[in-house]
């Protein structure tokens, strides 16, 4: 695959919940930075992506990230794709309030031996948290704690 469709097959791994396909596109060795203000700002290895689909896809079942831009440069492939789910799972502590979000997410990926070896992705969380609507206790609870 090229840079740019393995982008779009861990789209697509996301989007359906296909543990099985992650060592297919993600190096052994992969590293995801998110905003610190993230439940977990980073995730390292397989595992970390396996748990990260599974967390995701458990706390939004129909989750689904729909490309709108994507392109490349070197080693570097940039995307920008809105994630949207209904929230019916556990998420952040929080039990399943059945409201749909939609964030926008930039990610740039480093690919690396025909592999992501390393994504930075930037989403509002805030956004999020507001959309499946936590109260301003908890938004306040989660800043006590130094998550925004």
């Amino acid at each position: 695959m090229n840079p740019i469709e393995l982008v779009r097959a861990l789209h697509e791994i996301w989007n359906g919940g296909d543990v099985f396909s992650i060592d297919a596109v993600y190096a052994e060795d992969f590293v995801a930075h998110w905003p610190a203000s993230s439940e977990v700002p980073e995730r390292r290895g397989l595992e970390g992506v396996r748990f990260g689909v599974r967390r995701i896809r458990t706390a939004f079942p129909d989750w689904h990230e729909r490309i709108e831009d994507v392109f490349s440069s070197g080693d570097r492939v940039a995307s920008r794709y809105i994630s949207s789910g209904t929230h019916q799972g556990e998420f952040w502590g929080l039990a399943p309030t059945g409201r749909r979000i939609e964030i926008q997410e930039m990610s740039i990926y480093r690919i690396a031996n025909g592999r992501v070896a390393e994504q930075w992705c930037m989403f509002d969380e805030l956004a999020r948290l507001q959309q499946i609507g936590v109260s301003d206790t908890d938004l306040q609870r989660f800043a006590r704690r130094g998550e925004f």
